[in-house]
């Protein structure tokens, strides 16, 4: 099976290094020194890295055969793809791989449908699933512990405990610093944690 796990951002100096968009948990498994990977688009590649260092909070790779900076910067915008076991499972046991959660049916507690996963966004504060609702419309639901409380593979479902307004805007509870400092709430609101916030 084949894994997206990075996209090649600008190039970094003269010496043929890139930044990359790192698209998975382990980039020190799949893109390390001597990591052969395919492309997209695939006559780019494929690609062999030979070195790879984190500056300023960026990971940064060099290739083999490329060695200046516009070989680098023909490089921008591919697609890193890793070859990965259908069956291997990440080291941590709380800890899955995209393709495990791509398609899974979102349910809450009591089992009320919410959606499909149909794609995961990886941000640099937390990840987020993005659920497709059965009439079209999407939703995003953050994967953390408070929220998700429940990955079943062997069912093939994620059961979440979504805060106010997360799924339906109107049940939101809005905060805001003029109500608190007037004591006062807005018709219909209660003064809370603002929507959105785990």
């Amino acid at each position: 099976m084949q894994l997206v796990v990075a996209r090649i951002g600008r190039a970094h100096g003269i010496k043929g290094e890139v930044t990359v968009e790192v698209r998975t948990d382990e980039p020190e498994l799949r893109l390390g020194p001597g990591a052969v990977l395919a492309t997209e688009p695939a006559a780019t590649g494929p690609l062999t890295i030979e070195t790879g260092r984190v500056h300023s909070g960026r990971l940064l790779l060099r290739f083999e055969g490329v060695r200046d900076r516009s070989a680098a910067e023909a490089l921008r915008n591919t697609l890193l793809i890793a070859e990965v076991d259908p069956d291997e499972l990440p080291e941590e046991e709380d800890e899955f791989y995209d393709h495990q959660l791509i398609d899974l049916d979102v349910v809450l507690a009591d089992g009320t449908e919410i959606g499909r996963i149909t794609e995961i966004s990886h941000l640099p504060s937390q990840d987020l699933f993005i659920v497709e609702r059965p009439d079209g419309s999407e939703v995003m639901i953050p994967f953390v512990e408070e929220i998700v409380t429940e990955i079943d593979l062997e069912e093939q479902r994620a059961v979440i405990t979504p805060p106010p307004g997360l799924i339906d805007e109107s049940e939101a509870v809005i905060a805001s610093s003029r109500d608190e400092e007037t004591g006062e709430t807005a018709s219909g609101d209660a003064a809370g944690t603002p929507k959105g916030d785990a």
